[in-house]
């Protein structure tokens, strides 16, 4: 059994860019060295955009402490080699979800066909055609180049909603009991083929805290005033302590 010095933490990614210290909280989490497993999320992929000048700063963000510090380039290096998908002890963590159409082993293939892109040497070459349009939202078998990996990167960073064939739609953030007619959470589609494999996710602030046998959603809006979540991962028959602390709002809605 673990102690609580020696216990593995798992990260739901967007570790920069939620709050007003997003350099602290990198440095603190890299720190914790081979104890932290954290996946990328839309905004850790947004800072890596920056920094491979594929996408400008906005007004809202909180990234210039980290763009300026004199350990950037080794904190650059570390965010860029984190992995999209990561999957032990039965659990699969991903930052917003997993496309219904995908099972568990092509979800960690597909995972790893984009952290060899952004791990190799002309990763900001990638990142500025990543970053240079917004389609496909209709996984396909078939597709290939940047097409392909645009939807792999959506799918794992920003989906919350899509349609019951897997249709992505990401400009919605409301809660599923506000979802748009024809859509619905990406969890809920009929024959979603990662059924049965516990999934760690966030990103879905208005979805709020979700446990399930097979859905661990932890987002419940520590950024917007809400609560920060912690689940100690268990069986999925057993009980999870669940940990959670009040946040002072950090960003105003639409921010």
């Amino acid at each position: 059994m673990l102690t609580a010095a020696r216990a593995q933490w798992w990260f739901c990614g967007d570790l920069v860019n939620r709050g007003p210290d997003s350099l602290a909280t990198l440095r603190a989490i890299r720190a914790l060295g081979e104890r932290a497993v954290t996946v990328l999320g839309n905004h850790d992929l947004h800072l890596l955009g920056v920094a491979a000048q594929a996408r400008t700063l906005g007004q809202q963000d909180t990234l210039d402490d980290i763009l300026s510090a004199p350990d950037r380039d080794e904190l650059i290096d570390w965010l860029r080699h984190r992995p999209l998908a990561h999957h032990a002890h039965g659990h699969l963590l991903v930052h917003a979800g997993v496309l219904p159409q995908w099972n568990l082993k092509q979800t960690l293939e597909y995972a790893d066909e984009i952290e060899s892109e952004l791990r190799a040497d002309s990763w900001q070459d990638f990142l500025v055609a990543l970053f240079a349009g917004r389609s496909p939202l209709q996984w396909d078998t078939t597709l290939s180049g940047t097409d392909r990996a645009r939807i792999i990167v959506n799918a794992f960073t920003r989906l919350r909603l899509c349609d019951c064939h897997g249709r992505m739609e990401l400009k919605n953030t409301n809660a599923p009991d506000h979802a748009p007619a024809g859509l619905m959470p990406w969890f809920d589609v009929p024959g979603r083929r990662t059924a049965g494999t516990p999934i760690v996710f966030g990103h879905w602030s208005t979805l709020g805290l979700k446990l399930t046998d097979d859905l661990i959603g932890l987002d419940t809006g520590c950024v917007w005033g809400g609560k920060l979540s912690a689940v100690q991962l268990t069986p999925a028959q057993s009980p999870r302590p669940v940990w959670q602390i009040d946040c002072p709002m950090a960003q105003q809605p639409g921010d």
